[in-house]
């Protein structure tokens, strides 16, 4: 029981980059890494709020509409932190594991250098298929 537990928790509190393409609104995606990461790239339509910004952002966010949070990839635990916060002000908080290096690696499009943009997908980490974001 122990095991199922902790899955199924995972799953509720975790979404990956194509589970994220398939995800209804509403909600936000936010994306908390610093000026400069988010400059090199960053997902259509993310909202950007640094980390150390956060706690302004969540004074004015609507605590009914959840959020999807992620910073640059799985060597970043930005992302986590910022998930523990919302889930403190009382906000429904998932964590997009991978973060934008895996939403990248998976081919999926972003914006770089302030213009859209979508890699081929690295075959150690997705399925080839073409895939639109809705987020």
């Amino acid at each position: 029981m122990e095991a199922i537990d902790y899955f199924a928790a995972k799953l509720r509190h975790e979404i990956d980059p194509a589970d994220l393409v398939a995800l209804e609104p509403p909600f936000v995606l936010l994306d908390v890494r610093d000026d400069d990461a988010w400059k090199q790239g960053h997902i259509p339509h993310a909202q950007h709020v640094p980390r150390a910004q956060l706690d302004d952002w969540i004074t004015t966010h609507d605590t009914r509409v959840p959020v999807v949070v992620h910073c640059w990839g799985p060597g970043c635990n930005g992302a986590t932190k910022a998930a523990l916060r919302l889930s403190q002000a009382g906000i429904a908080a998932r964590e997009m594991i991978g973060g934008f290096e895996y939403w990248v690696r998976e081919g999926l499009p972003h914006v770089a250098a302030g213009a859209r943009a979508q890699a081929h997908s690295d075959p150690l980490t997705a399925v080839t298929r073409s895939v639109e974001c809705g987020c």
